[in-house]
């Protein structure tokens, strides 16, 4: 694939909304358990610009040199929390950690109920071959740029999702972890997850397994967007191509 403005812009667009929606549902989440730091520093909301303030790496300089060099986005962000309160409420520090993963798979039930809605309507069509930014065809060229969005905000929020999900630092699995400790252990735990070298460790085996199995969790997600498709063939080898 060879990157594109156009399509880039597509993915941009998406990659911020998913990114902000992510974080933004740890933030409130947080703050609706008894934790005020990012509602305080601004991150309960779904407007980009404190998020991309906070970690403009992240969310300006790593996706666009990753789509140039992959043709695909990703990136981060990150809302503070207080790890006292985290200390003192492990489950409930587990559930702003398992937020931000929900919100991705809100969107991409999201997406998937608009694809269909499309394709009842006759403005989309179920694609002669998948591929992880390609998920719907348009019928009329009018649709064509809401198709892309669509396909886009499916898989990269499925990605995102079932990543975050990784039960390992610095990912929100590994905070999820915390549903099964009380006050005593979840110190340990958290003094262990939040050291540097832990975190990068984690990142980088997070990465290398979630390559060998995230192809099948996408088929898995087609197969329900489209019953009977029959997308197994060729389409395992194009996801392996992110």
């Amino acid at each position: 694939m060879t990157p594109d403005l156009t399509t880039g812009i597509k993915w941009y667009l998406v990659f911020v909304f998913s990114t902000t929606f992510h974080e933004a549902a740890h933030a409130w989440t947080a703050y609706k358990l008894g934790d005020d730091t990012a509602h305080r520093g601004g991150q309960v909301t779904l407007d980009p610009t404190p998020h991309i303030r906070r970690s403009p790496f992240g969310m300006v300089v790593v996706p666009i040199l990753s789509y140039l060099y992959n043709g695909w986005m990703i990136g981060w962000a990150s809302a503070p929390y207080n790890p006292r309160w985290a200390i003192a409420y492990p489950k409930r520090s587990a559930l702003m950690s398992l937020a931000g993963p929900g919100a991705n798979l809100a969107l991409v039930i999201g997406a998937a109920i608009l694809i269909r809605l499309g394709i009842a309507m006759h403005f989309f069509e179920a694609p002669a071959r998948i591929t992880f930014s390609h998920v719907v065809d348009a019928n009329t060229g009018g649709a064509y740029f809401l198709a892309s969005l669509l396909s886009i905000c499916f898989s990269l929020n499925l990605l995102l999702c079932a990543f975050n999900l990784m039960p390992l630092p610095p990912l929100d699995g590994s905070g999820a972890l915390l549903l099964f400790t009380n006050p005593q252990t979840a110190e340990k735990l958290l003094s262990h997850l939040r050291q540097p070298q832990f975190q990068l460790f984690g990142l980088f085996i997070s990465w290398k397994v979630f390559d060998y199995f995230y192809p099948t969790i996408q088929l898995f997600a087609v197969g329900l967007l489209y019953p009977g498709g029959g997308y197994l063939q060729g389409t395992y080898s194009a996801l392996m191509n992110l």
